[in-house]
């Protein structure tokens, strides 16, 4: 899936509001993904080096929100579940590893 320029931005946005609600740094996320924090600042940046990234950080972040007792922002373009995508590759989805 392709996102128009102004679907990037939205996602982008949606993606650092959520880093910032979750209140976590660069390197925690990095360690529990199991990657550099440069790494996570290109996904959050949409620079990523496998399509199913952003959905493996939204997942991380939406749990780390809610185990905190709050409740994400929601996601234009990141809805639902990535199974339903047929180019996504779940398996490394479930993983939930950035590695």
């Amino acid at each position: 899936m392709s996102l128009t320029p102004e679907e990037s931005r939205q996602t982008r946005a949606e993606l650092n509001a959520n880093y910032q609600l979750a209140n976590l740094s660069l390197a925690q996320i990095a360690q529990d993904l199991q990657t550099t924090p440069a790494h996570v600042q290109d996904v959050l940046n949409l620079n990523v080096r496998r399509i199913e990234e952003p959905w493996i950080l939204k997942a991380y972040l939406d749990t780390k929100i809610k185990a905190a007792g709050e409740q994400p922002l929601p996601y234009s373009r990141l809805v639902g579940s990535p199974t339903k995508y047929w180019f996504l590759n779940n398996r490394f989805i479930k993983k939930g590893l950035l590695a």
